[in-house]
């Protein structure tokens, strides 16, 4: 088991006194959190690829190098909820949406998140933009955290590449990587 192979190797908690390429080799054996970029978008969007579909992709694709990342659209926001009812595991998904009414998080607050969740052994992480009419009641209760990039209003496709990127950046934070070096 995953936590057997971080916790049990020497008695204390080596995430806590890890970093860079052990970092990486630790997250990708392990597949502690698997976090899931969620979008609510009607299908007639989602078939038009574009330049914020690619830059999306690929922070995901840089973020897949130290945890296990992807991106699921759903055609509506009761898809999403239904797919998360369905997800056997031994622990239910966390869901963080995002909404403008959320918290604003700093690029390090974010990293904790994503490291807490690590270290609690949450299976699987969703972070998911919304519709464009916002979340329903059902929803934000459902959600352990709102989250939100300010209150500025953002289309869909661009916070969806700022979310990739915080993801991305936050790995390299908790990784001691050199790609956020404080700015």
């Amino acid at each position: 088991m995953a936590t057997d192979l971080l916790y049990g190797l020497r008695g204390y908690n080596p995430i806590n006194h890890i970093h860079g390429e052990d970092f990486f080799y630790i997250l990708q054996y392990a597949h502690i959190v698997k976090l899931i970029l969620a979008v609510i978008s009607p299908t007639r969007s989602l078939t038009k690829p574009d330049a914020t579909t690619t830059l999306a992709a690929d922070y995901l694709a840089r973020a897949t190098h130290y945890l296990a990342c992807e991106a699921k659209a759903f055609g509506s926001e009761a898809a999403l909820l239904t797919w998360l009812d369905r997800q056997a595991a031994r622990t239910a998904p966390v869901l963080i949406l995002l909404d403008s009414r959320g918290k604003q998080l700093s690029s390090e607050q974010i990293a904790a998140l994503l490291g807490r969740h690590r270290e609690i052994g949450t299976q699987t992480l969703v972070m998911a933009i919304g519709p464009a009419d916002g979340w329903s009641d059902a929803a934000r209760t459902r959600a352990a955290l709102m989250l939100s990039f300010g209150a500025i209003t953002l289309p869909h496709r661009l916070v969806r590449v700022v979310l990739a990127e915080q993801i991305y950046r936050a790995l390299t934070i908790l990784a001691g990587h050199p790609y956020h070096s404080g700015h």
